[in-house]
Protein backbone atom coordinates (compact mmCIF):
# COMPACT_ATOMS: atom_id res chain seq x y z
CA UNK A 1 0.00 0.00 0.00
CA UNK A 2 1.43 3.18 -1.05
CA UNK A 3 1.11 5.73 1.20
CA UNK A 4 1.29 9.94 1.29
CA UNK A 5 1.01 12.44 3.53
CA UNK A 6 -2.00 15.04 3.18
CA UNK A 7 -1.06 18.41 5.31
CA UNK A 8 -4.16 20.29 5.29
CA UNK A 9 -4.55 24.01 5.30
CA UNK A 10 -1.21 25.11 7.96
CA UNK A 11 -1.52 28.19 7.52
CA UNK A 12 -0.66 31.92 9.80
CA UNK A 13 -4.23 33.09 9.75
CA UNK A 14 -5.13 29.68 11.75
CA UNK A 15 -2.29 30.57 14.61
CA UNK A 16 -1.62 32.99 16.97
CA UNK A 17 -1.63 37.07 15.62
CA UNK A 18 -4.02 35.42 12.70
CA UNK A 19 -7.09 36.30 11.38
CA UNK A 20 -8.91 33.43 13.19
CA UNK A 21 -6.42 31.53 15.59
CA UNK A 22 -7.54 28.56 16.37
CA UNK A 23 -7.40 26.87 20.22
CA UNK A 24 -4.21 24.23 20.50
CA UNK A 25 -3.43 25.21 16.73
CA UNK A 26 0.72 25.58 18.05
CA UNK A 27 0.49 22.26 20.10
CA UNK A 28 -0.77 20.33 16.74
CA UNK A 29 1.41 22.02 14.39
CA UNK A 30 4.24 20.43 16.79
CA UNK A 31 2.95 16.98 16.31
CA UNK A 32 2.48 17.61 12.49
CA UNK A 33 5.96 18.92 12.41
CA UNK A 34 7.13 15.66 13.64
CA UNK A 35 4.57 13.58 11.45
CA UNK A 36 6.06 15.63 8.74
CA UNK A 37 9.75 14.48 9.43
CA UNK A 38 8.71 11.25 10.22
CA UNK A 39 7.18 10.91 6.44
CA UNK A 40 10.26 12.86 5.00
CA UNK A 41 12.31 10.28 6.62
CA UNK A 42 10.69 7.44 5.15
CA UNK A 43 10.75 8.79 1.35
CA UNK A 44 6.63 9.00 1.80
CA UNK A 45 5.62 11.78 -0.53
CA UNK A 46 3.52 14.66 1.09
CA UNK A 47 1.39 16.84 -0.53
CA UNK A 48 0.71 20.06 1.13
CA UNK A 49 -3.12 21.63 0.62
CA UNK A 50 -3.22 25.25 0.69
CA UNK A 51 -6.62 26.90 1.15
CA UNK A 52 -7.51 30.77 -0.95
CA UNK A 53 -10.67 31.84 -0.02
CA UNK A 54 -12.53 33.40 -2.66
CA UNK A 55 -15.43 33.95 -1.43
CA UNK A 56 -16.23 37.98 -1.66
CA UNK A 57 -17.16 37.97 1.92
CA UNK A 58 -14.03 35.60 3.25
CA UNK A 59 -12.37 37.14 6.06
CA UNK A 60 -9.30 34.95 6.21
CA UNK A 61 -7.32 32.85 4.08
CA UNK A 62 -7.23 35.51 1.44
CA UNK A 63 -5.37 35.59 -1.72
CA UNK A 64 -1.71 37.30 -1.64
CA UNK A 65 -1.62 37.81 2.25
CA UNK A 66 1.32 36.26 4.96
CA UNK A 67 -2.39 34.65 6.60
CA UNK A 68 -2.52 32.49 4.00
CA UNK A 69 0.89 31.01 3.84
CA UNK A 70 1.95 27.93 5.48
CA UNK A 71 3.14 28.46 9.03
CA UNK A 72 6.90 28.11 9.44
CA UNK A 73 6.42 24.46 11.21
CA UNK A 74 5.41 23.30 8.32
CA UNK A 75 7.38 24.33 5.25
CA UNK A 76 7.34 22.59 2.04
CA UNK A 77 10.61 21.59 0.91
CA UNK A 78 11.68 20.85 -2.94
CA UNK A 79 9.90 18.19 -4.23
CA UNK A 80 6.96 17.60 -1.94
CA UNK A 81 3.17 18.69 -3.97
CA UNK A 82 1.58 21.94 -3.84
CA UNK A 83 -2.28 21.86 -3.97
CA UNK A 84 -4.18 25.46 -4.11
CA UNK A 85 -7.78 24.54 -3.21
CA UNK A 86 -11.07 27.09 -2.62
CA UNK A 87 -13.11 24.70 -1.21
CA UNK A 88 -12.97 22.46 2.32
CA UNK A 89 -12.43 19.23 0.02
CA UNK A 90 -9.10 19.07 -1.06
CA UNK A 91 -10.14 17.20 -4.43
CA UNK A 92 -12.55 19.45 -5.49
CA UNK A 93 -11.55 21.15 -8.52
CA UNK A 94 -7.68 20.28 -7.71
CA UNK A 95 -5.19 18.26 -9.33
CA UNK A 96 -5.22 16.23 -6.05
CA UNK A 97 -6.72 13.06 -7.52
CA UNK A 98 -4.20 13.11 -10.71
CA UNK A 99 -1.58 13.00 -8.63
CA UNK A 100 -2.19 10.58 -6.28
CA UNK A 101 -2.79 8.23 -8.91
CA UNK A 102 -0.05 8.80 -10.69
CA UNK A 103 1.76 8.60 -7.45
CA UNK A 104 -0.27 4.90 -7.19
CA UNK A 105 -0.89 6.15 -3.79
CA UNK A 106 -3.76 3.73 -2.32
CA UNK A 107 -3.54 5.33 1.52
CA UNK A 108 -3.65 8.71 2.74
CA UNK A 109 -2.24 10.08 6.43
CA UNK A 110 -4.12 13.19 7.02
CA UNK A 111 -3.90 15.75 9.59
CA UNK A 112 -4.24 19.97 9.43
CA UNK A 113 -7.00 22.14 9.77
CA UNK A 114 -9.84 22.45 10.30
CA UNK A 115 -11.57 19.32 11.82
CA UNK A 116 -14.96 20.19 11.36
CA UNK A 117 -14.58 21.51 7.50
CA UNK A 118 -11.45 20.93 5.53
CA UNK A 119 -10.50 17.30 7.22
CA UNK A 120 -14.15 15.94 6.93
CA UNK A 121 -14.56 16.90 3.90
CA UNK A 122 -11.11 15.56 2.43
CA UNK A 123 -11.92 12.51 4.44
CA UNK A 124 -15.01 11.29 3.23
CA UNK A 125 -14.58 12.22 -0.39
CA UNK A 126 -11.11 10.38 -0.51
CA UNK A 127 -12.97 7.18 1.25
CA UNK A 128 -15.76 7.82 -1.71
CA UNK A 129 -12.59 8.16 -4.29
CA UNK A 130 -11.34 4.52 -3.09
CA UNK A 131 -8.65 5.69 -0.51
CA UNK A 132 -7.75 4.05 2.97
CA UNK A 133 -7.20 6.93 5.38
CA UNK A 134 -5.31 7.32 8.57
CA UNK A 135 -6.37 10.72 10.72
CA UNK A 136 -4.03 11.83 12.98
CA UNK A 137 -5.98 13.35 15.54
CA UNK A 138 -3.97 15.19 17.63
CA UNK A 139 -2.04 16.81 14.82
CA UNK A 140 -5.88 18.49 13.72
CA UNK A 141 -7.46 21.52 15.12
CA UNK A 142 -11.53 22.16 15.38
CA UNK A 143 -12.98 25.37 15.62
CA UNK A 144 -15.24 26.57 18.01
CA UNK A 145 -18.96 26.43 16.44
CA UNK A 146 -22.31 27.83 17.78
CA UNK A 147 -25.25 25.90 17.51
CA UNK A 148 -28.99 27.63 18.39
CA UNK A 149 -26.99 30.41 19.89
CA UNK A 150 -25.23 27.91 21.99
CA UNK A 151 -21.61 27.51 22.08
CA UNK A 152 -19.50 24.56 21.56
CA UNK A 153 -16.25 24.02 22.46
CA UNK A 154 -13.59 23.24 19.96
CA UNK A 155 -12.19 19.79 21.91
CA UNK A 156 -16.01 18.62 21.56
CA UNK A 157 -16.41 19.48 18.18
CA UNK A 158 -12.89 18.14 17.29
CA UNK A 159 -14.24 14.90 19.19
CA UNK A 160 -17.44 14.48 17.68
CA UNK A 161 -16.35 14.56 13.89
CA UNK A 162 -13.41 12.33 14.75
CA UNK A 163 -15.99 10.27 16.04
CA UNK A 164 -18.28 10.42 13.12
CA UNK A 165 -15.13 9.27 10.59
CA UNK A 166 -14.22 6.79 12.42
CA UNK A 167 -14.27 3.53 11.74
CA UNK A 168 -16.34 3.69 8.71
CA UNK A 169 -14.14 6.48 6.71
CA UNK A 170 -10.57 6.36 8.22
CA UNK A 171 -8.70 5.13 11.09
CA UNK A 172 -8.15 7.53 13.75
CA UNK A 173 -5.19 7.62 15.77
CA UNK A 174 -2.78 9.77 18.03
CA UNK A 175 0.69 11.33 16.59
CA UNK A 176 2.60 8.75 19.23
CA UNK A 177 1.02 5.65 17.69
CA UNK A 178 1.99 6.98 13.82
CA UNK A 179 5.31 7.89 15.30
CA UNK A 180 5.73 4.51 17.18
CA UNK A 181 4.24 2.43 13.73
CA UNK A 182 6.74 4.61 11.44
CA UNK A 183 10.06 4.03 13.60
CA UNK A 184 10.42 7.86 14.73
CA UNK A 185 10.61 9.42 17.98
CA UNK A 186 7.57 11.01 19.58
CA UNK A 187 6.97 14.58 19.78
CA UNK A 188 7.90 14.42 23.65
CA UNK A 189 11.16 12.84 23.43
CA UNK A 190 11.72 14.68 20.30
Amino acid sequence: MNTALLLIECQNDYFPNGRTPLEKSLEASARMEAVLHACREKKIPVVHVQHISTHPDAAYLLPCTKGAEFHSSITPIKGEMIIKKHSPNSFKDTQLLNYLIKSQVSHLVICGMTTQSAIDSTVRAAHDLGFNCTVIQDACVAKQLEFNHTPIPAQTVQNAFLAALQPSYANVISSEDFLHKAGARSVEHA
